[in-house]
């Protein structure tokens, strides 16, 4: 017989190693066939990203560079911790106005002090997203309902959008938090509307809309492969901005016709160093800190996970954490701002063919490329285009349909969608957020509070027992059988309390009450106490009363707390059709 030596796994050390740098394991198994996928995916995307970047830098208050800073450094780290190979990384619609209005109130847009505080900002993003990675907090981020979430969403991208059409128009007025606000200061601004601003900005988006919407249909209708046509309908945005970069430095419109441009961006890479700050500016920075790390987090994993799972490759959440963690500490070094997963920008990398991470670090290496030598080519870029292409992004982001589906099938959550979206266009976007969720905690308490409670009986012919207001089904007048649907919690034991002594006064001939916990997934302190009295209560009345189908582990909490010896271990039983057999004397029609 041939012996077989025992398998050897990893050393301790070197298995956590690879979980925190999951490059180790891609990057060891890296095929060569892997590499013209990267690399055109890495060379697309950076194509998107260059103007993508300046239109996010503008929207956040902040120099074009400040975007184009954001994103080099992050590219090249966030693929050795990350777990997603597809997520591409960088400056976000969403993000961006998040850092606008956390820091509107601090420094004036643009200043030395603003742009200080926002790379303050992304080290604090950082900071506060790798702290909840290493405590595996990932699962935080559930707390964000899907409601409040689209809530914000939706109201955001009417912020975003209308907070650029200053640009496109061609006038001066003060951003606001306040939609309501910033519409009234843009329709008091109409008469000094620039036509020709409002013409490149009106002929970038349909630039940009023509690819989308045109090209890419057409392209489709030729028999080309996904592979090709996105990147040419992704490039719209780069034509448009290269056309009216021309256009503007060829009339000289800047001077002629007073449209405003990039202007002066500093050339060579940005110097390595940690943004300056002090104890001071913690408790105005911390909240934006939580809201932007909670919410950059929650849109870029969803992202990941989306693409991960086209390719059956699974996302950590808690290593995800860690990764955008590190790509904040990386904008923060380099002096730009909180970066988060992007949605469109993703989904080009993942369609150009992405196999790895190695896409994203040439993505980023051509952005340090672009930086060092070709920040002259952009003096001439209109703001006007910028915004466009900002307002174009945004609009995709608008869902109605979210709305009329959850106010069909789910009102709270229809109520606290619409609770997010009124307080982030009267408010801000933090309060927004905030008062989201505070809904859906007070629906949710309120809605368990309220727990479905039910007698059943038994299907003739069946061991199943359903509602009697359902179904057709046989009952027993000295058994009352009951199920809750609702793990039992302080807010609503009293509500099973008040309805199983009820049942049992309204129907005389009851001397068992059967409680089926098949729905019941945790009883808490209130809830047993509730128990304890019920069984006391229901004594008296002359009734017993039975526990059937626990849960595992409710049976062991009731054990561990004795209250199994104070109801009897008789009382317990497997299943409800085995309590009904052993005390009922008969079923009936019900």
């Amino acid at each position: 017989m041939k012996s077989v030596a025992p398998h050897s796994s990893p050393a301790p050390w070197r298995a956590r190693l690879h979980r925190l740098l999951p490059i180790l394991d891609w990057g060891r198994h890296y095929q060569p066939t892997y590499l013209a996928g990267d690399l055109t995916a890495g060379v697309i995307v950076a194509s998107v990203l260059v103007p993508q970047s300046m239109a996010y830098a503008q929207l956040a208050g902040l120099p074009p560079q400040a975007g184009l800073y954001a994103s080099i450094l992050p590219l090249l780290i966030y693929p050795w911790f990350a777990t997603s190979r597809y997520l591409a990384v960088g400056p976000e619609a969403v993000g961006s106005l998040l850092v606008a209005a956390s820091l509107g109130g601090l420094a004036p847009a643009g200043s030395v002090a603003y742009i200080g505080l926002a790379a303050v900002l992304a080290l604090g993003v950082g900071v506060v997203e790798i702290i909840l990675g290493l405590l595996r907090l990932g699962f935080l981020a559930n707390f964000l309902s899907h409601a409040v979430t689209s809530g914000f969403i939706n109201a955001a991208a009417l912020v975003i959008g209308f907070s650029q059409v200053k640009h496109v128009i061609g006038v001066e007025i003060a951003s606001s938090e306040n939609f309501f606000r910033l519409l009234g200061a843009l329709v008091r601004a109409l008469p000094q509307l620039n036509p020709v601003a409002l013409g490149l900005g009106l002929g970038s988006a349909a630039i940009i809309l023509g690819f989308q919407r045109w090209l890419a249909p057409a392209l489709q209708r030729r028999g080309l492969s996904a592979v090709a046509v996105v990147p040419m309908a992704r490039s719209g945005p780069l034509v448009a901005i290269a056309a009216g970069t021309l256009l503007t430095w060829g009339l000289k419109l800047n001077e002629t016709a007073g449209v405003r441009v990039i202007g002066d961006i500093p050339a060579g890479l940005p110097a390595l160093a940690l943004p300056s700050f002090s104890g001071a500016m913690l408790p105005a920075l911390l909240p934006a800190m939580l809201t932007i790390a909670g919410i950059g987090f929650t849109e870029g994993f969803a992202v990941a996970q989306a693409l991960g799972s086209r390719r059956r490759q699974t996302v950590d959440a808690n290593q995800e954490l860690i990764a955008l963690g590190a790509a904040n500490l990386g904008a923060a070094l380099t002096g730009g701002y909180p970066v988060t997963g992007g949605v469109s920008r993703s989904a080009v990398n993942f369609t150009a063919g992405a196999n790895t991470g190695l896409a994203l670090m040439i993505t980023g290496g051509l952005l340090a490329l672009t930086v060092a030598f070709l920040t002259p080519l952009f003096y001439f870029l209109p703001q006007a285009c910028l915004a466009a292409m900002i307002i174009v992004a945004v609009a995709n982001f608008l869902d109605w349909q979210t709305l009329q589906k959850l106010w069909r099938y789910n009102r709270p959550d229809a109520i606290a969608f619409l609770a997010t979206f009124a307080v982030v266009l009267a408010a801000d976007v933090v309060a927004g957020i905030l008062a989201g969720v505070a809904v859906s905690l007070l629906l949710y308490l309120w809605r368990t509070s309220r727990p479905h409670i039910a007698i059943i009986g038994r299907i003739a012919g069946t061991e199943h027992f359903r509602n009697v207001e359902r179904h057709p089904v046989l009952t027993c007048p000295e058994v009352l059988t009951v199920r809750v649907d609702e793990s039992l919690y302080f807010a609503n034991t009293r509500a099973l309390e008040d309805f199983l002594l009820n049942a049992a006064a309204q129907n005389p001939t009851v001397q068992h009450l059967v409680l089926t916990c098949s729905g019941i997934n945790f009883i808490d302190g209130s809830a047993l106490e509730t128990l304890e009295r019920l069984l006391d209560r229901l004594r008296e009345m002359g009734v017993q009363f039975y526990l059937a189908e626990v849960k595992g582990p409710v049976l062991d909490g009731l054990e561990r707390i004795g209250f199994i010896e104070h109801l009897g271990r008789d009382r317990l039983f497997l299943s409800t059709a085995q309590a009904m057999q052993a005390l009922a004397t008969g079923d009936r029609e019900g």
